[in-house]
């Protein structure tokens, strides 16, 4: 488990990374240092969110740890989609709704997909 979560978190991040520099580099409106340190600072930070999902699981049996990290997700979720609608002048409850609801599907889908995969290649 601690394997994947770490394997996950580090090529999430390098892929966040790669697409941030690529669009960052396709605006042609950012020196080479700008467009390196969006692309680093990327990384950094999607990797520490990432990996603070490894808490609960260091700490807390797996099936508690699963639940935990729904929770933080959520969390981390409902703080950035407030923050976002702040910044753009919206109403927070309908963007925090709508990201909650994505997160959802997106929750629902990973779920159906791993059974899925698990089924017609597991053990």
């Amino acid at each position: 488990m601690i394997g994947g979560i770490l394997t996950i978190a580090v090529a999430d991040a390098f892929s966040d990374a790669l697409g941030i520099h690529m669009s960052e580099e396709a605006e042609s409106t950012h020196t080479s240092r700008q467009i390196w340190s969006a692309s680093l600072t990327t990384f950094f930070a999607k990797l520490l969110a990432a990996l603070s999902f490894l808490v609960p699981v260091l700490l807390l049996p797996l099936k508690t740890s699963i639940f935990v990290s729904i929770g933080w997700g959520v969390l981390i979720l409902i703080i950035f989609s407030y923050l976002l609608a702040k910044e753009q002048k919206r109403g927070s409850l309908g963007v925090i709704l709508e990201h909650l609801a994505v997160a959802l599907t997106v929750l629902i889908l990973t779920n159906w997909f791993g059974n899925l995969i698990a089924k017609h290649f597991g053990r």
